[in-house]
């Protein structure tokens, strides 16, 4: 059922909102870890880094699909809080026809160019053949990853946090089973594990426009209304472009990164590719809590109900440090056997990888978590100049270090010093923005803001 985030005790209605969210993106990492995981433990060193590998290049695919999600989510949001329920409906077919059509351009584009991404990569010649397998299967999957990401989105911006979670709950379920059967079906395991993700996530992804599109048309008011709207589309646009750039920005940077990690050799790879799998665990689930919170902010804002925000900015950071807390401990203390759960008999070279990686980047979980929530409320009120600023900041700092310290005694572990420092800088941007917003100012200004 849609939820109406402009009522109700600010903090109350966001932890309600947000949780299924969490259980939500545990399950939606259950996909990338299930297949690192089998390809670790039932196969090698090597195909854990053939999977990998091309996650970062499957990241910046990703990064068009989380622009169009933010896009759509807001402005659907923002029309759902003012009760405008036709132009709700417009919002979302809009972002649908518009999202399938930029899916089919990135998907020819990667099927085209897959070699040569790799290659600019520096991806080893001993795991290239397996990566260049695993990221064509991922790219002939892109358009079911992509609506599936967009309608999670929209259910979000209209208050609906639970739907979505029970799709994502059932496939990445299955995922995990079909994964461990298709990796002893399939002569190469590479390509069992990404041929039962790819079909998972259809399903998911077929659940996931049905349903929304019926709840679309439960919705009070005129039921026939334009399916497309170039005004709307360039409200979306004004928020998806900049995210989509923001992200490829942000994914062409990890890219670069990966690349310098390549130039270490396999075994550093295989670490890396571990530690980055449950890094990013813990900073998907926090950038989904924010996304929420991006919805929360969109909705209020709508309804002209800026004094709201603060409060959810301040039930947005316990939530986040709530999570962030443990995991920052857990990988600090125990990385070692979170290396271990995906390689079985690692070399010395990508345990000591892995580990460093956690060890040196976990205790600044924290100060990643306060600066997604500030840019969930960045994006939510449509401050994106700010948000691309802050973000931007963060990874060409955390870029150059990476090139700069991986050249000096200090080698990979160089590479995972440059992630706090670029985290420090982008949070304390993150929050000089959000203290400029409109529901700082007083009301007689407010509305002035951007």
């Amino acid at each position: 059922m849609v939820k109406d985030l402009t009522v109700g005790k600010p903090s109350r209605v966001l932890w309600k909102f947000c949780l299924p969210l969490f259980a939500s993106v545990i399950f939606q990492q259950l996909y990338n870890l299930t297949d690192s995981f089998v390809a670790g433990k039932m196969g090698s060193e090597e195909a854990l880094a053939a999977v990998g590998n091309g996650d970062e290049i499957t990241l910046i695919l990703i990064a068009f699909a989380f622009g169009c999600n933010i896009g759509g989510s807001v402005v659907a949001a923002r029309y759902f809080g003012a009760k405008d329920y036709g132009k709700v409906r417009t919002a979302v077919y809009t972002t649908l026809i518009a999202s399938t059509a930029l899916c089919a351009v990135l998907m020819t584009f990667g099927l085209i160019f897959c070699n040569g991404l790799l290659r600019l990569i520096r991806t080893p010649e001993n795991i290239f053949a397996d990566s260049a397998l695993y990221l064509r299967i991922y790219l002939v999957s892109l358009p079911f990853v992509f609506l599936y990401n967009i309608s999670e989105g929209i259910f979000a911006g209209l208050g609906d946090s639970k739907t979505p979670f029970f799709f994502l709950a059932a496939s990445s379920t299955a995922n995990i089973l079909l994964d461990v059967l298709f990796a002893k079906l399939f002569p190469n395991i590479v390509a069992g594990v990404a041929w039962a993700t790819f079909l998972c996530q259809s399903v998911a992804c077929v659940l996931a426009v049905f349903f929304l599109v019926r709840k679309l048309h439960r919705l009070p008011g005129e039921k026939s209304v334009p399916l497309f709207s170039f005004p709307i589309l360039r409200d979306i646009a004004s928020i998806a472009v900049p995210s989509i750039f923001q992200q490829s920005f942000v994914s062409v940077g990890n890219v670069i990164i990966q690349s310098v990690v390549n130039s270490f050799g396999s075994g550093v790879i295989a670490g890396y590719s571990a530690a980055i799998k449950l890094n990013n665990l813990l900073i998907t689930s926090i950038t989904t809590l924010a996304n929420g919170i991006s919805s929360f902010t969109s909705q209020n804002l709508g309804a002209k109900q800026p004094q709201r925000v603060p409060e959810g900015f301040r039930a947005g950071l316990k939530m986040v440090f709530l999570i962030a807390i443990p995991f920052s401990l857990l990988y600090a203390i125990f990385g070692r056997y979170g290396v271990l759960l995906f390689i079985d008999e690692p070399t010395e070279e990508a345990l000591r990888a892995g580990q460093d990686f956690l060890r040196i980047v976990a205790p600044f979980y924290l100060l990643v978590a306060f600066k997604l929530v500030a840019d969930g409320i960045l994006r939510g009120a449509k401050m994106m100049k700010a948000f691309m600023i802050d973000t931007f900041t963060d990874l060409i700092l955390r870029v150059v270090l990476a090139l700069i310290l991986s050249k000096t005694p200090l080698g990979s572990t160089g590479i995972w010093l440059s992630w706090p420092l670029g985290w420090l800088v982008g949070a304390l941007l993150s929050y000089l923005f959000y203290r400029r917003g409109e529901w700082h100012l007083p009301k007689k200004e407010r509305g002035a803001a951007t």
